[in-house]
């Protein structure tokens, strides 16, 4: 099976990696990753299409349960941030579509590429948000998996978090 890239999407890669080798050189103590667990950079309208409901569906559910429908800062957040997402994922192509988001796996590759070495996170944090997700729903889930924290909204993840060195 071989996997066929648009010139833009190869462009994006090679940006990409060229953008972690230049922070790599900087020296940085800690690189944070935080990235939407979704898969839209590469893939092909159908299931790029497919995927961004799966994930936008679980992104509006989540917040179906923190505010109501009515609320000025769940409406501004719905309107200005994830519909334009949509939208430009799914109705966008080329130079157009600047929302590509990527698997955590995707990105683990390209940071070790660039001679980065995962960073452990703290348990600290981790209480921490665990206790804050527990006042809006028990729905929410916060997980950590090979050195990174998953949050989650019931079986799907929304979130991911590392840090590297």
């Amino acid at each position: 099976m071989s996997l066929l890239f648009s010139p833009l999407t190869k462009l994006n890669i090679i940006c990409s990696d060229r953008l972690l080798r230049m922070v790599k050189s900087l020296s940085p103590k800690v690189v944070t990753l935080v990235e939407q667990e979704s898969n839209t950079n590469t893939a092909a309208f159908f299931p790029r299409f497919m995927e961004t409901m799966n994930y936008y569906a679980a992104m509006f559910e989540s917040i179906d349960v923190t505010l109501p429908r009515d609320h000025k800062q769940r409406i501004n957040v719905e309107q200005h941030c994830l519909a334009r997402d949509v939208v430009n994922i799914i109705a966008c192509e080329g130079a157009d579509r600047v929302e590509r988001h990527e698997l955590l796996g995707k990105w683990r590759s390209r940071f070790g590429m660039a001679g980065f070495t995962p960073y452990p996170l703290s348990p600290l944090v981790n209480s921490t948000i665990k206790s804050l997700l527990r006042n809006y729903s028990d729905k929410y889930r916060l997980e950590e998996r090979d050195g990174a924290l998953y949050l989650g909204w019931m079986h799907r993840d929304l979130v991911a978090s590392c840090a590297w060195k």
